[in-house]
């Protein structure tokens, strides 16, 4: 199948070059995949073989130029693969995961191109590269290296062996985790069923229902919708069943059970490293970090684990003691907690969620966060309603800069539905770059996010809304990418940098000055009243002793079952009672992402045994975010303009400490983190 019978293979003409996704269908895929993977490894083996003295022209910038009909195949193919997929592509999926695995793995274990870009590396101080030059030539030199460049044939067939075998379970496993949570429903039987569920939920539970061709209303196991669930139900014996299922996705001992899979890939993980000369896989994994060891990570997390330990004890005590006060006299289970932290909030700072979702309208918070786009970088979005889109859900804007000129496309993929995978993630289906041209991003957030029903306003709670200006935080470091090597484009960082710019734009969305203006009622159009505003505000570090513990427990296991040097006969679910007894994890609270379920770690690598990620890069944000307060203005254009050159738009340009210095003036304060989360002593 030619380029001029396959889509993916053309050069795109739509709008902005968008992927004509109408004319996609799913047997294109193989092919094109058959095609761009034969063009890539000819334009690898050209690049290895050329008999010209090895330079930064011929060898790194080759390489940089190479692959484009493949990236181009992929990311329309794995950004629908995770947010509108069936069964045909998730086949797909599975045959090209092994595919693509063993195509990398070679180009990183060709000994021939090792030697080119070895060969420039130690020549570096004499070729007069441009630092962006010497960025590449530094990465692509330590990637082949992890990789096991340069390590005996035996050595680098086993790791190729485990590089593809890793790459299937990782498929494997995201997929029983969406089988999962497709499968289970639970359908609400009248109004006894539906006891203390405000509106907005009985809306979104009939919503739910209809999705799934049901009459009635209906809780799934999408986050947006169960969290409130528990939130909200008075009744405590169907928060039991919707929690226990909420658990125990991935862990239902059919076939898609993932407790084997991640047996294997912890002993596979384990293996490779030591194959590579690290004791574990933790350790070769954070060596190429801001953290660097896993004892920097660790010591972060214990650090923060013991004061939100004792925050969440004391809240569980003020529960019990509300529960009790109500004549439910009660030992407070893991189900139990949201729905009288609700109780205690509305008790403590008269703040109830079913009073503030009616101000918090999707759209409206869209046009929040793109106006703090604005405000802080000079940037416009404006719907376009003629550029292609996948689903009929998705909505496409035009970036364009201050003088009006076009910087990129967004697409905004915000509600859930069964071909979806759950959670909310940004990603790229084309990255900025300059070598092949003025390439502008296209990106996209997906959320999951309940739908209004009968046509009524989708109203989110304050978590929600943190989402969506979290991600796109994530979509601006795309979008205002300023870079000339596609290597270094966007979030292309460490991974304990990537989550700085998402979790830094999460504050503007708690300043009144964007919430007085975009808070408003659905019905009135009223804002938020003043006095609800302050006490949404004065809220903000309320339960934070719970939502702490759930998050660093997490981070914990993920970190401690990668720190384990050898796996053989790995029983996750001993070890993850194990390392929650050691840490005393306190009763009545589970992990946030339990093993079974945790894609962040195991649906591929990118946060194994890097979930700690998350918190490292909040205490860049909460540091980051008092250069605006200290600036008096918190759109402060210096400010702004800095962490656009350094941050935003500066991609992988350089080490990720120095680029946040450059920002800010010195390294991260840690005290900020505590302060943010009111565990400061």
């Amino acid at each position: 199948m030619s380029a001029d019978t396959n889509p993916l293979l053309a050069r795109w003409s739509a709008a902005f070059d968008a992927p004509p996704f109408a004319e996609i269908r799913t047997e294109h895929y193989r092919p094109a995949f058959e095609a761009a993977l034969a063009e890539n490894r000819a334009e690898i083996d050209a690049i290895a073989g050329n008999a010209a003295e090895p330079s930064f022209d011929n060898t790194l910038a080759a390489l940089e130029r190479s692959g484009r009909a493949l990236d181009q195949v992929a990311s329309v193919f794995f950004n629908l693969a995770g947010s509108d997929t069936n069964d045909e592509l998730q086949a797909i999926e599975r045959e090209m995961a092994p595919v693509l695995s063993r195509h990398h793995t070679a180009i990183y274990l060709n000994d021939a191109l090792f030697r080119r870009i070895d060969t420039v590396f130690s020549r570096r101080g004499e070729l007069g590269l441009s630092p962006e030059q010497a960025r590449v030539l530094d990465r692509y030199h330590t990637a082949f290296r992890r990789a096991g460049a340069g390590k005996p044939e035996a050595v680098k067939q086993r790791l190729a062996a485990i590089s593809e075998r890793l790459a299937s379970l990782g498929t494997q496993f995201g997929q029983n985790v969406l089988k999962d949570e497709k499968a289970w429903s639970m359908k609400l039987d009248g109004e006894a069923d539906l006891a203390g569920l405000p509106d907005f939920l009985r809306a979104a539970s009939a919503s739910a229902a209809a999705d799934r061709g049901e009459s009635g209303h209906a809780v799934t196991l999408s986050r947006s919708l169960i969290e409130p669930f528990l939130q909200f139900s008075a009744r405590r014996d169907l928060r039991e069943t919707a929690f226990k299922a909420w658990l125990a996705r991935g862990e239902g001992g059919g076939e898609t059970d993932n407790r084997a899979l991640i047996a294997e890939m912890v002993a596979l993980r384990a293996e490779r490293a030591k194959l590579l000369g690290y004791p574990t896989f933790a350790h070769y994994r954070l060596d190429d970090s801001m953290a660097r060891t896993p004892e920097a990570a660790l010591d972060l997390l214990r650090s923060v684990w013991q004061p939100a330990r004792a925050q969440a004890e004391r809240e569980r005590a003020g529960l019990e003691a509300l529960a009790a006060g109500e004549g439910d006299n009660i030992a407070l289970q893991a189900w139990d907690w949201r729905y009288y932290a609700e109780k205690k909030r509305r008790q403590e700072f008269d703040l109830d969620e079913a009073e503030l979702k009616p101000y918090l309208q999707l759209d409206k918070i869209i046009e929040a966060a793109f106006d703090t786009a604005r405000r802080l970088f000079g940037i416009t979005f404006t719907e376009r309603k003629d550029v292609p889109v996948y689903h009929p859900d998705v909505r496409a804007f035009e970036v364009t800069d201050a003088g009006g000129a076009s910087i990129g496309l967004f697409y905004g993929d915000y509600f859930a539905r069964p071909s979806k995978r759950s959670g909310a993630w940004m990603s790229a289906f084309r990255s900025q770059e300059r070598l092949n041209g003025a390439i502008s991003p296209i990106i996209v957030n997906v959320m999951n996010f309940a739908r209004g029903a009968d046509g009524q306003p989708t109203l989110l709670s304050f978590d929600d809304a943190r989402t969506l200006f979290h991600e796109l935080g994530h979509g601006l470091h795309g979008l205002l990418s300023d870079v000339t090597y596609p290597l270094l484009s966007g979030t292309s960082v460490p991974r304990d940098f990537v989550e700085f710019p998402s979790q830094l734009y999460e504050h503007w969305l708690e300043q009144p000055e964007v919430l007085q203006r975009y808070a408003v009622h659905y019905k009135t159009g009223e804002p938020m009243p003043k006095a609800l505003l302050d006490r949404l505000i004065a809220s903000r570090t309320f339960n934070q002793g719970f939502a702490t513990v759930e998050y660093v427990s997490s981070a914990l296991v993920d970190l401690e079952m990668h720190l384990l040097a050898e796996a053989e006969g790995f029983d996750v679910g001993a070890f993850e009672a194990k390392v929650l007894a050691e840490i005393d994890m306190p009763r009545a609270m589970v992990m946030r992402h339990r093993p079974p379920h945790f894609q962040h770690v195991f649906s591929g690598e990118g946060y194994s045994s890097a979930y700690y990620s998350y918190l490292w890069s909040e205490v860049l944000d909460a540091d980051g975010f008092d250069a605006f307060v200290e600036s008096g203005d918190i759109f402060d254009g210096e400010t702004a303009r800095r962490l656009r050159e350094f941050v935003y738009a500066a991609g992988n340009r350089q080490d990720a400490a120095q680029a946040y210095r450059d920002f800010r003036g010195h390294d991260p304060k840690p005290e900020a983190l505590l302060k943010k989360r009111g565990l400061a002593a």
